[in-house]
């Protein structure tokens, strides 16, 4: 892809095309620990989705950052949406069938 792209005849230069856009703030997720029952907001690169085969195989994980719990909760499809979209990394289970 180029750095300049036409647009009715007239050329355009990324810098220009993207110039009106300001950053986006990141993505953070509301998330609680059932060990010491802390109320906190995690960063995407903080959570971890697996989506398996069935609604069993399928969670989201975090380590708690107050008492350092390995959280593991399930993960029906509006969260693993919202979890995707929000950029957490995914990990695709499959059987061993």
């Amino acid at each position: 892809m180029s750095e300049s792209a036409t647009q009715g005849g007239r050329s355009m230069s990324v810098a220009s095309a993207f110039g009106g856009m300001r950053s986006v703030a990141p993505v953070v997720f509301r998330a609680g620990c059932p060990d010491c029952r802390g109320r906190f907001e995690l960063a995407a690169g903080a959570l971890r989705l697996a989506i398996g085969a069935s609604s069993r195989t399928t969670f989201y994980s975090f380590t708690c950052p107050e008492c350092g719990a390995a959280v593991r909760k399930p993960a029906g499809e509006r969260i693993v949406e919202l979890l995707t979209g929000g950029g957490v990394r995914t990990l695709r289970l499959h059987s061993t069938l």
